[in-house]
Parts: structure tokens; sequence; C-alpha cells
């Protein structure tokens, strides 16, 4: 592997192109838990655009200041008040923008070795901030890293403004932005009027929050990708070899759904065909398979807990966990907007006994996941605020005991649409920031059609134990 460094070639600060007229905005009960998380840090591997780099960056740089425009809370700062309410102000104080060069990295230096590279940490700004220094930093920093063959470009957003949809709906604008596009599509909520809107107050430590994992601990990280059809064979296995057909088509229906992010696309919520198409289908398939049915995406899930928890060697009596973030915009009764800016998520643990994990089979794993989330409806979200609000608290990341897995990100979000002119990425990867022993996220894979690849952070002898797992490698297709 080449050099890890880079050469900082430009650094300074971008302002929306316009006013921002927008009130303060109260930092919801999904909000302040993340003020002692770290700034979420992800980004796409391009390859070099057929023009010269200086074009490129004094593109991004107009680009991000017109899409700010739509996203007014990103250019502004954290706030207290009196009260100890946190807020953000639209003040128009701006975000960071860096222009760094690494030309002695190429792209396969970054897609074929074994672990992610740690100079793909570097392509990031704001490592290991803490949110609560919005305060005092700005809330969104854009770092351009041109590379030997390719181009990175990476955003690192304060958590407790963002949450992956509304993080993805930013990079996503700015790409169409950048290529051209004159009219925005699709235009972030901003309203706080729900019940994540509270009245209670978080105490704040003395010098602000802090991390609640280990950032010394001996980890690794890699890609582990699952193509369409391996993740079928996968879910034909969990759902005892039905396959869920109809008309000769194999899950035409979850794999429609997953790419067509309708609500992204359309939403003003009107029928497109493929929502028609995915209503008739599903109707039809419900009818023909009465049994609940274990989706892909818990289906790798349950197959990652099993390998983990095998690879920890944990005693059979071990409880294990394992955390899974829900988006609750359309739990809620009523709903929040698709689009609604901020963080609508709660974390869902599923426990087991490691015994149990292992000596049961996939199925019974899946179902315990499945189960979780399907009873995470109004009521339960509408709970979970309220036993907030009763002991306000910042979020506890981390595997407190050594069992734990908490899964991130979502292979739902369009990150392979973020084209800025030239092309789609050739891949997403993130920074260092929320990463610990256990830790994984899931990204669409660049193939579409229904692959995933999960992004695995593990302690370096248990990833070592899973990478000769036979059940669980012999459905990933490349690592």
């Amino acid at each position: 592997m080449p050099s890890q460094s880079l050469t900082l070639v430009s650094q300074c600060t971008i302002f929306p192109d316009q006013m921002s007229a927008m009130d303060d905005l109260k930092l919801s009960v999904s909000d302040l838990p993340m003020l002692s998380c770290h700034y979420i840090q992800k980004g796409c591997l391009f390859t070099r655009p057929p023009f010269p780099i200086t074009e490129l960056v004094s593109i991004l740089k107009r680009s991000l200041s017109q899409t700010l425009t739509h996203f007014p809370p990103l250019a502004g700062r954290l706030t207290t008040d009196e009260k100890g309410h946190v807020y953000i102000t639209c003040n128009d104080a701006g975000v960071e923008f860096i222009h760094a060069n690494a030309s002695h990295i190429y792209i396969r230096d970054i897609l074929k070795a074994a672990d992610v590279p740690e100079v793909v940490k570097k392509f990031f700004a704001f490592y290991q901030t803490v949110s609560y220094e919005g305060h005092f930093r700005p809330i969104l920093a854009v770092q351009v890293t041109e590379l030997a063959d390719g181009v990175f470009i990476g955003c690192a957003v304060n958590h407790a403004v963002t949450d992956g949809t509304s993080f993805w709906n930013f990079f996503n604008t700015f790409a169409e932005v950048s290529r051209g596009m004159k009219r925005i599509f699709r235009t972030p909520d901003f309203r706080r009027q729900s019940i994540l809107i509270s009245q209670a107050v978080l105490t704040i430590p003395a010098g602000g929050p802090k991390v609640t994992f280990s950032r010394d601990a001996s980890l690794r990280e890699r890609i582990f990708s699952f193509s369409r059809e391996s993740i079928l064979k996968l879910k034909a296995k969990v759902n005892n070899n039905q396959r869920w057909e109809l008309n000769g088509e194999i899950d035409v229906v979850e794999l429609m759904g997953k790419q067509s992010n309708d609500k992204l696309k359309f939403p003003n919520e009107k029928l497109t065909p493929l929502t028609w198409l995915r209503n008739v289908v599903s109707k039809e398939t419900r009818n023909a398979n009465p049994t609940a049915e274990i989706s892909s995406f818990q289906s790798l899930c349950a197959l990652l807990w099993r390998g983990i928890t095998r690879a920890r060697k944990l005693p059979p009596s071990k409880t294990t966990t394992f955390r899974m973030a829900v988006n609750c915009r359309h739990r809620l009764e009523p709903k929040l907007e698709p689009l609604y800016f901020g963080n609508a998520i709660q974390s869902i643990p599923t426990i087991s006994s490691a015994g149990d994990v292992l000596s049961k089979d996939l199925r019974w794993c899946a179902e315990q996941l499945n189960k979780n989330v399907l009873a995470h409806d109004n009521d339960t979200v509408r709970k979970y605020v309220e036993d907030w609000e009763r002991d306000p608290r910042c979020f506890p990341l981390g595997n407190f005991d050594g069992a734990m897995i908490t899964m991130g990100s979502s292979p739902r979000f369009p990150m392979y649409e973020n084209d800025f002119g030239w092309g789609k990425p050739v891949a997403v990867r993130s920074g260092q920031a929320n990463k610990f022993d256990g830790k994984i996220s899931a990204f669409p894979g660049r193939e579409s059609g229904g692959s995933v690849d999960f992004e695995v952070v593990l302690a370096s002898e248990t990833m070592a134990v899973l990478e000769s797992d036979p059940e669980f490698m012999q459905y990933v297709t490349s690592y």
C-alpha cells in the first residue's frame, strides 16, 4: 500500500448563496442523544472527471453554496438557551470546504486491499469530532480528495442534526445541483411539530459529552459483499426453501421496493407504475403465502449475528444483543414526512443467549429480529420517547460486554445515485466516526438489483475467525 499521507491544497468556508429566513430549529428527542456521537462521515469514490480538478473544485464550491440555500440548518450552528434546550440557529455561518491531494493513491489501492485502508479515514474532515462541538464548529464539512485516477467526495455532518435519511437527501441534492439541475425535487421538511419535540432537558456534563466507546481498541474493518443471487439463496433457506415466486419471478416485490425509493423520488406520493405493480404483486404474494416472510435484510442480519457470535467464542449462557436502527418516520401516527429533516430513528435491541443463537437455526434468529421490527409501531415509538423524557441521556454507543452488535445505515439509502456530472460512484466508504468492535454499516451494492455490502468492524481476532466461517462465507460474493 502506498503512503497514507495527504496534502492539503486549500481550505475555505462556503456560505449559502441566499440568506436564510428560517427560525431556529429545536433538537428533538431523537436528535439530542446524538450529541455524544461523532459526526457522520460518509462519501463516494469516483473515477477521475474528464476535466481538470481545479474546475471540479470550482463547480463543487458553487453548487455547495446553492445547495445550502435549500438546507439552511447545515450552514448554521448549535446553540443552547438559558433553559438548557438545544437549537440549530440558521445563521448562515457557513460550512467547511477542503481540497486535498493524494495523487499517489489509485482506486485499486482502496478497492483491492483486504481491509479498508487507513488512508480512507483521511478523506473526511472532523476526525473523531463529537457532535456537541457543533456549538463551536461548522455543522457540515465537504472534502474533495484527488487520487491518481479518481476522486473521493466525503461529507462530515453533525449527527445531532441529521440521520442517514437526511444525510443522503442532502448528498443527492448536492450531486444534482453539481450536474446542473435547476429544480430541487426532494425538498426537506423542517417542521418541528411532532411528539419528538419535547420540553425535556438533557443535562450536559462539564466539558461536553464524550463518546461511550473505546477509541484505542485494536480493530479491523472490511467490506463483505453479497450479490442478489446469493441473498436470494440465503433468503430461501431462511424461509424454509419457499422461493416466494409469482409467475416465475423471484422476490420481485422486495427487489423492486428496495431499488425504487418511491417516496424519495416522488415526495407527492402519487401512485407511480412501479408502486401500482408492487401493490398488485404484494397482494397476490400475501394470498399465496400466508406465513410471515423474513426479509432479505433480516436474513443477512441473522447470518451475521450467528457468524460474529460464533467467532467471539462466547459461552452458551452469555447474553448477546443485536441492535438495529429503524426509521420512525412512517411508524409514527400521524406519520412524519418521508423527507423530514433531522433524526427520526430509534435503536431496537434483540436479545438472546449465545447458546440459542448458535444451536437454533438461521430462521429462528431471523424471526427474533423480524418480530422486534414488526412490533416497533406507533405505540412503541411513543413509549421510547416517554422513557427518554423521564431520563434524558446521550445514546450509549459501543460494545459494553463483548457480545453486542450494532447495525447502522441501510441498503435502501440511494448512495449510488450521487452523480456529480460524469457518472455514478464506484464505491461508498465511511470514515473513522462511531466505530467500535461490533459496529456494522449496511450499504447497497454497486451492482444494484438487491445486492448489499456490509462494512464490518471487529476485534482483529474475531475478524480472523469470521473470515473462515463456512456458514457465513458461503454467501459472501467478494471481500
